[in-house]
């Protein structure tokens, strides 16, 4: 009944079927077959383009560079000398090669950061490390400490196998010296050759206390420091907030126990600290540290503490004189602004 009231005249096969599906989706059948047909040529396509993808998979061989008769260390060391950056260390520079230690050998590697000068020992070894590889890497580590020590050093120790047996004796190191452990993996994918740098350790750094937690846990007032160091050399202070109040006239002192402070709007605000003693006043600024701002303290002859490279912090000691020289208070500021640049983002 349904069929005969939408269709006065008899309809079979086909047209039957396509009086259906005209009537439902006001399309021809011979459209909705075309339709179908364009949907399984699509698919097809796209099934061809996964055979393709399939097609170009290469399986990465592993090589044993120790075993390998063609690469050796002096094609590692190539690589890393002529690209620091795939140890994933940072943007690394090369200093030197095969550099000669006294009354020891070869330190394979010497890179170093061109923004905080810090320089990494990087000792390389194929096959799996050893206790040798261990001693070396720390011993040229610590030569070349000692040797400079106006740098912070970091231990790298490279080997394309290091067992977890060795992984735990390295670890005892760790926080005691600055050391990192990187593993490393060479393989063959198609006709190329690649290298897979893997840092397995990192060197442990501590957690520094925030100044700014200091202040509120534990304040104090400006007798405090008067009697620990002196009326003068506090009043130091005060003549370079007189400075600082150049380029924001909301900051003020604050004092804490373990230094003075800075706040602003009564909340802390350190981007330089003060430490006074009895006879001079130990003036920190937060900057990272450059070669351009190592050679302006050292031009004007500031009297200077070993950098701060844990917490990042030029220290100075300066006495009433540096601060009624205005080369050295213009340096102050500008070296002060900076800090607080960097403090305000």
């Amino acid at each position: 009944m349904f069929l005969c009231a939408l269709f006065p005249q008899p309809v079979y096969g086909k047209e039957l079927r396509e009086a259906i599906f005209s009537s439902y989706n006001h399309e021809s059948l011979d459209e909705r077959e075309e339709k179908m047909n364009n949907d399984n040529d699509s698919s097809a396509d796209n099934h061809q383009v996964d055979r393709n993808v399939h097609a170009d998979y290469v399986k990465p061989v592993r090589i044993n560079l120790r075993k390998d008769p063609d690469l050796n260390e002096k094609w590692i060391q190539d690589l890393i000398e002529n690209d620091p950056s795939i140890l994933n260390l940072g943007d690394l520079v090369s200093r030197d090669r095969e550099r000669i230690q006294p009354n020891a050998g070869r330190l394979d590697l010497l890179l170093q950061d061109p923004d905080t000068l810090r320089r990494y020992e990087v000792e390389i070894q194929l096959g799996s490390t050893d206790e040798s590889h261990i001693i070396r890497t720390i011993e040229y580590y610590d030569i070349e400490r000692k040797r400079y020590p106006q740098y912070e050093h970091c231990a790298v120790l490279i080997a394309e196998d290091i067992t977890s047996r060795f992984l735990n004796v390295i670890s005892l190191f760790n926080g005691t010296i600055p050391l990192i452990a990187i593993q490393m993996q060479a393989y063959r994918v198609g006709s190329h050759l690649t290298v897979v740098f893997t840092k397995v350790l990192d060197e442990l750094k501590y957690g520094l206390v925030n100044e700014d937690e200091d202040a509120l846990v534990a304040p104090t007032d400006r007798s405090y420091w008067e009697q620990k160091a002196t009326p003068a050399t506090v009043r130091l202070a005060d003549d370079i907030l007189k400075i600082l109040k150049e380029f924001d006239s909301a900051l003020d002192l604050k004092y804490n126990k373990f230094y003075i402070g800075i706040e602003k709007d009564g909340k802390p605000f350190n981007f330089v600290a003060f430490k006074p003693k009895k006879t001079f006043l130990n003036f920190e600024i937060s900057l990272l540290r450059s070669e351009d701002t190592d050679r302006m303290v050292e031009n004007e002859r500031f009297d200077t503490l070993e950098y701060d490279s844990r917490s990042n912090k030029y220290r100075l000691q300066l006495k009433s004189a540096d601060i009624r020289n205005e080369n050295k208070k213009q340096i102050l500021k500008n070296l002060s602004e900076q800090a607080y640049q960097k403090k305000t983002g």
